[in-house]
């Protein structure tokens, strides 16, 4: 599945708007990212950017416009209202599907070495790219900003991370980071009181509210040892949030920034907001996302509901989204659409290339008995099997609310779980086994006419060659981990959908017997004899085992149906 990782870099310009359109221009240039946001502040003096896309690709748009900026900001003669060190300030990268915190981080020291030794910038890692515990905080990182920096630099305990140990007066220094997505939430309340809902804020917020003399509201705020209000922490970390009232509703709102979703998730905000109105007699109408946000801060959420209604969880991705949207009032005050609003939708909106399974059933048939050679038998054989899952997965569903079976919902949704995240893998494969037939075409079609060329040319065909071998038989691995879903369905499932289950085993392990024959056809080209015979010895032993599958589970089908 593809990886996506957000980029916000500040840059230190926010009133010339030809310099600000200068740096975008280079990121819209840039293949593989997607400009989503470019928001320029007067008084700051300062520009945030944000930017999408797939690591490598949203990594070089980085530099590139950090490279520009370079050129076009001086330090020396900038000033305003917000903490900064560097033409580019700061240069954060954030998770948003199917990558993990350590490999962002990675990729964030990979783009501070390429800009300290290139550019010759200063470079502090922050967050959770920092070398070193102390730095992982940015205001500690850029403490004493800008003017400072000439000083500082030549410490030996303020020694960048990457790049030249000295001054650069042009562009100053900037902190490159890794950071957990940042989510912006307002909440409305069914009251007009600004107070009231500042009141729920302090409750919530991790700051919380400072201490008074008496525990009153008229106290005075109490000090510790050094002067500094003593606060009471609210409830939820990694948040902050205050009340306000919104003329154009016409209600008040808590606003709150949740600075990491790891740690407190976006519904589990909610619910705690909902229950501190409640303990002030207000209510919780509806809540609305302030920009953007990834397809997990969704799909968590609906499961977090549909659990608490304890319903299976095992549901199609777009039913999550829809209970997940129901569930915090998303569209209370306005339409919510998800196309709009959802990080990895808006990037596949943009996307030109034609899915097979965007088709109709009817339209993937006609375009697999067309003249086209692809899609072929190894799309097939993953459709079979994800076909075989949805069926094991539906038995699981009904099963989790049969009449008499409500104490066995968990059971059912953990195999109906399986059973999406399988049929989704799958539904993947249909795509994937298409693109890699064209990668062989398209190494096939590489000039060939000096020795380089050749030799280019060759290793092209073998590693696409190589790629479409493990295609078919990643599709042969997932269509074999369907058999167990269904198997169980049959034992312990709704009896009166164990012929589902049936069909389901059954098209599960035509995709795997499918599968296999592109396997073998595809590992006859490789060079590597051994490699393809270890790989082609693993997929019969795979189809061998499916098979002896297939002849348990449709004995215990027979044996249902006869009672």
């Amino acid at each position: 599945m593809k990886q996506i990782i957000e980029c916000v870099p500040n840059f230190s310009e926010g009133r010339d708007l030809s310099v600000i359109r200068q740096i975008t221009d280079i990121i819209e240039s840039c293949d593989g990212v997607r400009l989503l946001d470019v928001d320029p502040g007067f008084a700051t003096n300062r520009t945030v950017v944000t930017l999408v896309g797939t690591p490598d690709e949203v990594i070089e748009a980085a530099f590139q416009a950090i490279k520009k900026a370079a050129s076009l900001i001086d330090m020396s003669k900038h000033s305003g209202a917000h903490p900064r060190f560097g033409a580019t300030d700061v240069c954060p990268l954030v998770p948003v599907a199917n990558i993990s915190m350590e490999e962002v981080a990675q990729y964030a020291r990979k783009l501070g070495k390429r800009i300290g030794e290139e550019l010759g910038i200063p470079i502090y890692c922050y967050e959770d790219a920092a070398f070193a515990p102390e730095r992982r905080n940015l205001a500690f990182c850029r403490s004493g900003e800008y003017e400072g920096l000439r000083d500082k630099i030549v410490k030996p305990e303020w020694k960048p991370d990457f790049g030249p140990a000295e001054f650069n007066a042009r562009s100053g220094a900037t902190a490159v980071g890794a950071r957990d997505f940042l989510v912006a939430i307002n909440y409305n309340l069914n009251t007009t009181s600004t107070r009231r809902a500042n009141a729920i804020a302090f409750d919530v917020r991790e700051k919380g509210r400072p201490m008074r003399e008496g525990n009153s509201v008229a106290g005075k705020v109490m000090k510790d040892e050094n002067g500094k209000d003593i606060s009471i922490p609210g409830t939820l970390k990694a948040t902050k949030a205050i009340g306000w009232f919104i003329d154009e509703y016409g209600i008040a709102q808590v606003s709150m920034n949740i600075t990491n979703i790891s740690v407190t998730p976006v519904h589990i905000a909610f619910d705690e907001v909902c229950a501190k109105a409640a303990d002030r007699g207000v209510r919780v109408s509806g809540s609305e996302i302030v920009g953007l946000v990834p397809k997990r801060v969704l799909i968590e959420a609906g499961k977090h509901y549909l659990a608490k209604q304890q319903r299976s969880l095992g549901v199609s991705e777009e039913e999550l989204v829809k209970i997940a949207v129901k569930s915090m009032g998303l569209d209370d005050l306005k339409p919510f659409n998800p196309q709009e609003k959802i990080i990895e939708y808006l990037i596949e909106s943009e996307s030109n290339e034609k899915k097979l399974v965007d088709m109709t059933c009817s339209g993937f048939a006609d375009e697999t008995a067309s003249e086209s050679p692809a899609p072929g038998g190894g799309s097939i054989a993953a459709y079979m099997g994800a076909l075989g899952a949805a069926l094991g997965t539906m038995v699981a569903n009904l099963s989790s609310h049969k009449a008499g079976w409500d104490e066995r919902w968990e059971e059912f949704s953990r195999w109906a779980e399986a059973g999406q995240r399988l049929k989704d893998e799958l539904i993947h494969l249909v795509d994937e086994d298409t693109r890699a037939f064209n990668k062989i075409m398209d190494a096939l079609g590489l000039p060939k006419g000096n020795d380089a060329e050749k030799v280019a040319r060759k290793a092209a065909i073998q590693a696409a060659t190589i790629y479409a071998t493990e295609v078919p038989f990643s599709t042969m691995q997932k269509c074999f981990e369907v058999l167990p879903i269904c198997k169980a369905m049959t034992e312990i499932g709704n009896p009166n959908s164990v012929s589902d289950a049936g069909v389901g085993a059954l098209a599960a392990t035509a995709g795997v017997r499918g599968a296999f024959l592109n396997v073998i056809i595809n590992a006859s080209g490789i060079d590597d004899k051994e490699w393809a015979a270890s790989i082609v010895a693993e997929a019969d032993l795979l189809q061998e085992n499916a098979m002896k599958a297939e002849v348990e589970i449709m004995t215990a089908v027979h044996k249902v149906i006869a009672g």
